[in-house]
């Protein structure tokens, strides 16, 4: 009804803000009904393990050397990066913990579910779409089989599994990064690296980058397989798919992190009350009050 009396008017104005945000609205809709629909294929049937298998070696086993490559880099661009302000303030012996955190809490979680998402998102995504441009997705409904519960449940479960466990090892690398350069290049002591790291970095911001991580997963599961799902006809319907997919699962994981980003840090001030300062002399809470 809202679409029809949207096409009626003749303002300029309200056309180009209302398209866009109907389109937005059913979007999100169809996206929900999709992962309503896998999350109840889940529960009432039980996936194959061969293919829970398979998918674990393509998403996980297979972009251990990526995410490897970007933790490295991370860590090192960090100290390359934030060696020269430290120094002018006589701290460059604490550019561990800066490194650290900075690889645990925010860019370990965030770039590793960015690289996730152009490696494994689009393939995702081209590969169902190419079944679906094939029929094969209606020779399945056809055989009686599921294709939720046969193409996207074990996606969805090795996204979700896996790439908390390829964040955690782009942290690890990513951390060692930073103590090489900063103890061959930088002069800065590896006791003092590990001795502020240990200080200052602690089991919650882990678990805070973690569970981002988990959430991220779960974007780019169901986007790319969503996608893939409701692909155009043609190549150029796959091609598209596979952009969108990238495309829409870079934003969501954007917008999924300040919101959890939020949330950890009310949290954090939850459990450990504290006189912290922020701004005009308040803490982060009244961010998250203002969401609320």
């Amino acid at each position: 009804m809202l679409a029809k009396e949207l096409r009626k008017t003749s303002d300029p104005f309200v056309l180009a803000l209302g398209k866009p945000a109907m389109l937005l609205v059913e979007e999100a809709g169809r996206l929900s009904m999709f992962f309503a629909s896998m999350l109840r294929s889940l529960a009432w049937q039980k996936p194959a393990l061969s293919n829970v298998f398979r998918c674990f070696y393509q998403i996980g086993v297979l972009s251990l050397p990526v995410v490897m490559i970007t933790g490295g880099f991370i860590g090192m661009v960090l100290a390359v990066q934030t060696y020269d302000q430290f120094r002018l303030m006589h701290l460059e012996s604490r550019l561990g913990a800066v490194i650290n955190i900075s690889l645990v809490k925010e860019l370990g979680p965030v770039l590793a579910a960015m690289m996730l998402a152009g490696r494994v998102g689009t393939s995702m995504a081209a590969q169902l779409g190419t079944m679906r441009v094939t029929e094969q997705i209606d020779a399945l409904r056809t055989l009686g089989a599921d294709p939720l519960s046969y193409l996207v449940v074990p996606r969805f479960l090795a996204c979700l599994l896996l790439i908390p466990l390829l964040t955690a090892v782009a942290d690890v690398v990513g951390i060692l990064g930073g103590w090489f350069f900063c103890a061959n290049f930088l002069s800065i002591s590896s006791f003092d690296y590990w001795h502020y790291a240990l200080n200052y970095v602690t089991a919650y911001d882990v678990a805070t980058g973690l569970v981002k991580s988990i959430f991220f997963g779960g974007v780019i599961a169901m986007v790319s397989c969503h996608r893939g799902f409701h692909c155009q006809a043609g190549a150029e319907g796959v091609g598209r798919a596979a952009t969108e997919s990238f495309v829409t699962s870079f934003v969501m994981i954007l917008i999924a992190d300040f919101f959890l980003g939020v949330f950890f840090q009310s949290l954090y001030y939850l459990l450990w009350p504290a006189p912290v300062s922020f701004v005009n002399g308040g803490s982060l809470e009244f961010l998250w009050k203002g969401f609320c």
